[in-house]
């Protein structure tokens, strides 16, 4: 992507809607043909716009090129994503580090990604505190602490849960203050 490009400019609500019918359709495409449609898509956009970045890493991500998506990621990240924009990066970023074999680096991101107040978040990037819960989960298992790992799942599902919430949400914080095994 050339950095010195103009791109023209349309009205960000147009084209968050052309990029939301594109990913409706993302099983429509060949991976190749999905990542080009992306492209083009954020060729419309200024060079190095987080937006654009963010739509290609996803892009990248969701067929199958981890690596790349994570220089995507960073580098929208890097160059001011905001909003559930930004949220989603962190979660995704993180995914595909743990994927790429640094669950490490995946617990950081999300412990951090998770200790944002409440109060600083919209209600759309509210939403995915369970998303941040469970990749945070998967990370930390892959990082040998399976109990903390279990408790947040359990944590996160147990408001979804028809009954038994507040029992699940007591056992899931004994998991980390119970000796193992029992």
């Amino acid at each position: 992507m050339a950095t010195d490009r103009e791109a023209p400019q349309s009205d960000p609500r147009d084209w968050d809607r052309r990029v939301a019918a594109l990913w409706e359709r993302l099983d429509d495409h060949e991976p190749a043909e999905f990542r080009a449609l992306v492209a083009e898509l954020a060729a419309e956009r200024p060079a190095d716009d987080p937006a654009a970045l963010f739509e290609q890493g996803a892009a990248h991500d969701s067929t199958g090129l981890p690596e790349e998506a994570v220089r995507l990621y960073r580098r929208a990240l890097d160059g001011g994503l905001t909003g559930l924009r930004r949220r989603r990066a962190v979660i995704q970023l993180a995914s595909s580090l743990r994927n790429l074999g640094r669950p490490d680096r995946s617990v950081e991101l999300l412990t951090a990604e998770r200790d944002i107040p409440a109060d600083r978040l919209d209600a759309d990037e509210a939403a995915l505190s369970g998303a941040v819960d469970a990749f945070l989960a998967l990370a930390l298992a892959d990082t040998g602490r399976e109990r903390e790992a279990t408790s947040l799942a359990l944590g996160a599902l147990a408001p979804l849960l028809p009954r038994y919430n507040r029992s699940l949400s007591h056992y899931a914080r004994a998991l980390l203050t119970a000796p193992d095994g029992s």
